[in-house]
């Protein structure tokens, strides 16, 4: 799974780039049997942002890997550890945490703009999502990025997919500029995807993605990762996720039993 230079350069200079074929669909079949026995027995972060009639429309649930073999496997063999490094430019490769987001055909709600590592207990520039889709994804219900965003140097305050901002009290935080009234004013992405294509993207790159007006299903499996550089974040708020079992301190390494080094 070799990257072209070009893919790597635009991951570093825009912080987010689309990959073409390169999860092979045995791996994505593996996450969609995963994904069925997720929701079959979702964990207690689940959480349901749109229903229509008692039917759930757009939902979501994370922190799942060490007990769902079909997303631990795919961690630790499928070669996708490789890839993030190369991207990353990153001589180590930790999990971060896996999170699976479906949207059905109708749902009416967006995924507001947003900077990931502002939810996350994580500091530093090395670090890399990877969002694969688990159906085919038109450009119309796409994630939406905005190229070079994690470049600004700046951290915005969490808003909760139902629409109100986290408890926060890290001073340098920053209300979100209202991107959707102004998107003419950015640099924003996206794109057709097809089953073994994957967005490779920046925690600090900020994003949204469209309500699903489509007739088909949307699921996707985001794998996040961390690089050299990255060290634990202590936040004075809210962080999503929690990871309440976790003991270390501000700025230690991201080395624990919840974030595993992945040999590569």
């Amino acid at each position: 799974m070799l990257l072209n230079e070009s893919v790597i350069d635009d991951y570093q200079n825009y912080g987010v780039t689309v990959l073409r074929n390169i999860i092979p669909i045995y791996w994505i079949k593996k996450l969609q049997i995963g994904v069925i026995k997720n929701f079959k027995n979702p964990s207690k972060y689940k959480c349901v942002y749109e229903k229509n009639n008692g039917k759930e429309l757009f939902y979501d649930d994370y922190c799942n890997w060490q007990h769902i073999i079909e997303y631990k496997q795919f961690f630790f063999n499928s070669g996708v550890a490789k890839i993030v490094s190369l991207l990353m430019k990153s001589k180590k490769v930790n999990i971060f945490h896996e999170h699976v987001l479906i949207k059905e055909p109708d749902s009416k709600k967006r995924t507001p703009w947003h900077q990931d590592q502002s939810y996350y207990c994580v500091n530093g520039k090395d670090n890399c999502s990877l969002w694969i889709p688990l159906d085919p994804v038109e450009k119309s219900i796409c994630p939406e990025f905005i190229q070079g965003s994690q470049k600004w140097n700046k951290q915005f305050l969490p808003t909760k997919f139902f629409g109100e901002n986290y408890k926060h009290h890290d001073q340098e935080f920053e209300k979100i500029p209202d991107i959707e009234k102004n998107k003419k004013k950015y640099d924003v992405i996206s794109w057709d995807l097809k089953l073994g294509d994957a967005i490779a993207f920046n925690f600090a790159t900020i994003h949204g993605a469209p309500e699903n007006k489509s007739n088909n299903l949307r699921r996707a499996f985001s794998a996040r990762f961390t690089g050299d550089d990255a060290t634990f974040a202590k936040r004075k708020g809210e962080i999503s996720p929690p990871f309440p079992e976790v003991k270390l301190n501000h700025g230690d390494k991201m080395d624990c039993p919840t974030f595993p080094e992945i040999p590569i």
